[in-house]
């Protein structure tokens, strides 16, 4: 079981490996959420099939647990064809990736998770495998060393990235299709929960699977993470139902609040407005009040906090908006109402 502070990660955890396939969609007819983009490729999946061509390489980019690794099972199982997985930091070599082209078939799907993570001698092997469908590698070394060309079949490159802005435009530009997957509402993460609930025969009532998707964070993966640990709670201390009085019981329990927060979550805002009335506040000042990395608060906890709109960054640091004090029960500082706070003075 995760430790309460890593239960609403989106992050993929051991804990979750096995269950994760069970629940994936299958099609597009499954995936719930992100109407336009299933709309689009809908469309050109069709598009593609009709034609009898490969899709066109695919992006997908946002917060961990949105649906990324599903959407690629989605598009290989809608195209009919294999789905080949591997990841950026395992291909650590040009040669790693000549082995993984070579032995695919025509219409592969290819989906390398964690995209941004190729180094750019691998990267450069994939702009001709993506553009052109040919395999450029160097035999032997000085002089001798001569160009061997290799036709490769016509394939589909699906990439998932939480960190669009450390790919390099070169690689970004040869994706036919690019998608950024935002946060679900609770309506849709109902649907999921519902629809999981029936896989792992836990039986759910309409207001439980609410209350479980109130504190999700918009965030699937999280939703099924806390569907399976309410549902402890609700076999050992209930009937085994999944209602609203148990799952707030069971979230309460695993300190997650009613706005999805964790304890790191809420000792982050706390510390930015008790300690620094509100902000602005820099990133590495905060990060060393709190103990915590200034990487995993930009990459984990900042990205939710500031869709959700208690967390605002300013050229002058992070600063916490009217919703944080107000979701902790605390004033406004009366400075902070009607206009930006007031700068600090310099030490002479």
């Amino acid at each position: 079981m995760p430790e309460h502070d890593d239960i609403v990660t989106g992050e993929a955890l051991e804990f979750d490996r096995g269950v994760e396939e069970r629940l994936r969609p299958i099609d597009l007819n499954e995936f719930v959420g992100q109407p336009g983009l299933r709309a689009n490729l809908r469309v050109f999946i069709q598009a593609a099939r009709e034609r009898g061509e490969p899709l066109d390489h695919a992006l997908f980019y946002g917060p961990p647990g949105l649906g990324k690794t599903a959407l690629a099972h989605v598009i290989a199982r809608e195209m009919g064809a294999p789905l080949r997985a591997t990841s950026g930091p395992v291909v650590e070599r040009a040669g790693d990736l000549a082995a993984v082209l070579t032995n695919l078939q025509p219409g592969d799907v290819l989906f390398i998770d964690e995209i941004h993570r190729l180094n750019a001698a691998v990267e450069e092997i994939l702009y001709p495998a993506m553009e052109d469908f040919k395999l450029d590698l160097i035999i032997g070394q000085g002089p001798s060393a001569r160009t061997l060309k290799i036709d490769l079949p016509r394939f589909t490159l699906v990439g998932a990235t939480t960190r669009a802005s450390l790919l390099t435009s070169p690689l970004r530009d040869r994706f036919g299709i690019t998608a950024r997957l935002a946060y679900y509402p609770p309506s849709d993460l109902v649907q999921i929960i519902e629809r999981s609930s029936r896989i792992l025969e836990v039986p759910v009532d309409a207001e439980g699977a609410l209350e479980v998707a109130r504190r999700s964070r918009g965030t699937p993966r999280i939703a099924n993470r806390l569907l399976r640990r309410v549902r402890d709670y609700a076999e050992v201390e209930g009937d085994g139902k999944v209602t609203q009085s148990v799952a707030r019981y069971a979230l309460e329990r695993l300190e997650v609040d009613e706005a999805g927060f964790d304890r790191m979550d809420r000792e982050l805002l706390l510390v930015l407005i008790k300690k620094y009335r509100g902000g602005p506040t820099g990133l590495e000042t905060l990060a060393a009040a709190i103990g915590e990395d200034k990487g995993t608060i930009e990459e984990i906890y900042e990205p939710f906090l500031m869709q959700e709109g208690f967390l605002e960054r300013t050229p002058r640091g992070r600063v916490a908006t009217q919703r944080a004090f107000d979701h902790f029960g605390i004033t406004l500082p009366e400075h902070t109402r009607s206009g930006p706070r007031p700068r600090q003075a310099k030490l002479l």
